[in-house]
């Protein structure tokens, strides 16, 4: 069996020393392009392959990251992870997913994490309060970045979407069609989205001249069956608001799916838009109006901000990320509202 080349035959080809070849593979920027380059091109004619196993115990480093997520079951979170993968793959980091459901104490949260030992987190679960995550008697004080979600109290790395902006476009863009009974559909108490959006829509409904009817503002959970349960709320009003707009696409398509059932037209007669831009808001029946995150971008710059704390440079407290709207057929004029 042909042994396995090493940094040596690396070095002696590349015509320079072993520490060279290391600083070139491991900290790049410490060496010219040129000998970068030479190095690079020795290893991948000898095969060379960096152990990163042993790299990684070396540098009392784990070679992974964990990511903490609120409910792995919602599709919302899946374009961040990819986000999330596809730097770190880049970096030969790998990502652990942990689903904070159940471990929202510290000492669950410690078993997990330092049985899996971690080098850095990424949590997408505003409800779990920074001192619980970076607390440094048990997870030794590992960088912690925030994405999506945040934590209403203490100072952290986040990385975030616009949500006052979505909620303002979302209401103006009902307003522009000529609605002026105008719902809210909110996600679940004590959530930072949850206050962030509401508080917004409030806002934008006054900025609109629009009377805000608080029996028109619903209570939910960002899924499917608080959105059912909206409906039937809806159904219940004499006088009921034309447009609805909710804080996630989940609870907006639970609202469809139910009132459809009832035999009540969307558009027809209740406009609705949700907020995310899941894949399935595209192609349900009628398509989904909703407010697009960047759900990739999210991911992929937390996961570059974690980068940067774990080669130990400073990083930006906070990075807001623009939020689109996207049109589709769930809302109309209020005339057709029957």
């Amino acid at each position: 069996m042909a042994r396995a080349p090493k940094i040596i035959d690396v070095a002696r080809l590349a015509g320079v020393s072993t520490a060279t070849v290391s600083r070139a593979l491991n900290n790049p920027e410490s060496v010219s392009p040129e000998t970068r380059g030479a190095v690079l091109r020795s290893a991948n004619e000898v095969d060379y392959r960096i152990n990163h196993a042993a790299r990684s115990l070396r540098l009392q480093k784990t070679g992974a990251v964990a990511v903490l997520i609120p409910n792995v079951g919602n599709p919302f979170f899946s374009n961040i992870l990819a986000g999330i993968e596809s730097v770190m793959t880049k970096s030969s980091i790998n990502v652990l997913v942990l689903d904070t459901h159940g471990h929202t104490s510290q000492s669950s949260l410690a078993d997990y994490l330092n049985s899996q030992r971690a080098d850095g987190i990424i949590c997408l679960d505003g409800q779990l309060a920074f001192d619980t995550v970076s607390n440094e008697s048990f997870m030794h004080d590992l960088p912690v970045v925030y994405a999506c979600e945040w934590p209403i109290k203490g100072v952290c790395n986040s990385v975030r979407s616009d949500n006052a902006k979505g909620a303002q476009l979302a209401v103006e863009h009902l307003v522009s069609l000529g609605h002026k009974h105008i719902g809210h559909l909110a996600g679940p108490t004590g959530n930072v989205l949850t206050s962030k959006r509401k508080r917004a829509t409030v806002d934008a409904l006054h900025n609109c001249g629009l009377k805000v009817e608080t029996s028109w503002f619903y209570n939910g959970d960002f899924g499917l069956a608080s959105g059912t349960a909206a409906a039937k709320q809806w159904l219940t009003h004499k006088k009921r608001p034309t447009a609805l707009f909710c804080s996630s696409d989940l609870m907006a398509i639970g609202v469809m799916a139910e009132l459809m059932r009832c035999g009540v037209s969307v558009p027809g007669e209740l406009s609705l838009i949700g907020f995310d831009d899941i894949d399935i808001a595209r192609y349900y029946t009628p398509a989904l109006t909703t407010i697009r995150q960047p759900t990739r971008e999210l991911g992929s710059t937390a996961a570059k901000v974690l980068l940067d704390r774990l080669h130990g440079h400073n990083a930006t407290d906070e990075k807001l990320l623009d939020i689109e709207l996207i049109v589709r057929a769930s809302t109309a004029t209020p005339s057709a509202n029957g």
